[in-house]
């Protein structure tokens, strides 16, 4: 007997379980994330100025930390950025145009927060 088409189904929920995954874990690192720094602010005693800042994110450990939160942002906000363009961005060439624009955005974004890190 003789198939005829795709053998890969146009429907499913098992197609945005890793947008699904990608939500969820990048949050919660960002979330820990924050808890970390906060509480690091928070043990710290008097005003919090440059040298502070620059003492919580100066250990390689931390840098470290830091910049997998970045790209955990950057991805999590492609991901729900994506997510808007195709719900409305209903012509095609409206929505590369503005996946195209958040890609961009999204990396100088990522560069300019990496130079500021490694700045410190």
């Amino acid at each position: 007997m003789a198939t005829y088409g795709y053998k890969r189904t146009a429907v499913g929920a098992h197609y945005g379980w890793r947008d699904f995954l990608v939500q969820r874990i990048s949050a919660a690192l960002m979330f820990v994330f924050t808890l970390l720094v906060l509480l690091k602010v928070l043990l710290v005693s008097g005003p919090i100025g440059y040298e502070t800042w620059a003492g919580i994110f100066a250990p390689q450990w931390m840098k470290a930390l830091t910049f997998a939160v970045i790209v955990a942002l950057l991805w999590h906000a492609w991901v729900g950025a994506v997510s808007i363009w195709y719900d409305y961005g209903k012509p095609a060439g409206v929505r590369l145009l503005l996946e195209a624009l958040t890609a961009i955005w999204l990396v100088a974004c990522g560069g300019w927060a990496v130079q500021v890190l490694w700045r410190l």
